[in-house]
């Protein structure tokens, strides 16, 4: 009887070839998206070492990886006054018919005035900061409030808190700081004495427990 041939064993399949995992993107060194605190208050931790901002609050104005910027909202300044400012400017009228408070808004450029305000109101130059809020350094805005138009809310600080690039970023994590969601009828409101205890209270956090704890090793 003829043999029957024998079917060839089958060549083992090749073993697969091991794919290289795809490399990660790189992240940007600083997503915006993620770690932005523009629009949002900063709020001085018990323990902050500098008396310059003890107590603080902050409307943060710009917040990127080349530095941020804010205005502190309860330093409030009895003189000089909105008029007298005016008068030193020479911006008609006096006495004007409305007016705005000022603030110490920071130990950078103190000789400066920057006008924080709601964003119902907008000239050349003003740094929109988001829907809600601007900042104008303009004399445009001071005209316009003195002739009794202008945003709705407002206030003049003079100077402004600054970081350089990474600095804010480096003081977070050290603990110095809290933020927050802004508070707008808090920022303009009167009562200053209040403001940082309340801006605390927004995160549910009671001032005198967390004194206790950043006391402690």
């Amino acid at each position: 009887m003829p043999r029957t041939p024998r079917t060839p064993p089958a060549e083992p399949p090749a073993a697969p070839k091991r794919r290289r995992k795809p490399a990660a993107p790189k992240q940007p060194a600083f997503p915006p998206e993620e770690t932005t605190l523009t629009g949002q208050v900063l709020i001085a931790m018990p323990a902050m070492a500098d008396t310059r901002f003890a107590n603080s609050v902050i409307y943060m104005c710009a917040h990127t990886d080349e530095g941020a910027m804010g205005i502190v909202v309860n330093r409030p300044l009895a003189a000089p006054t909105f008029a007298d400012l005016l008068t030193q400017l020479s911006v008609d009228p006096v006495p004007p018919a409305r007016s705005i408070g000022l603030c110490q808004g920071g130990p950078v450029d103190n000789a400066r005035g920057f006008v924080l305000h709601t964003a119902d109101w907008t000239g050349d130059g003003s740094l929109r900061v988001d829907e809600k809020m601007a900042l104008t350094a303009s004399l445009d805005i001071l005209k316009a409030i003195a002739s009794g138009g202008g945003p709705s809310q407002g206030m003049l600080a003079l100077g402004y808190a600054g970081w350089g690039p990474g600095q804010l970023d480096a003081e977070i994590q050290q603990n110095a700081w809290l933020s927050a969601p802004a508070d707008i009828a808090m920022l303009f409101d009167d009562d200053h004495e209040t403001k940082w205890r309340r801006a605390l209270a927004s995160l549910r956090i009671d001032p005198l427990l967390l004194s206790t704890a950043a006391g402690r090793a």
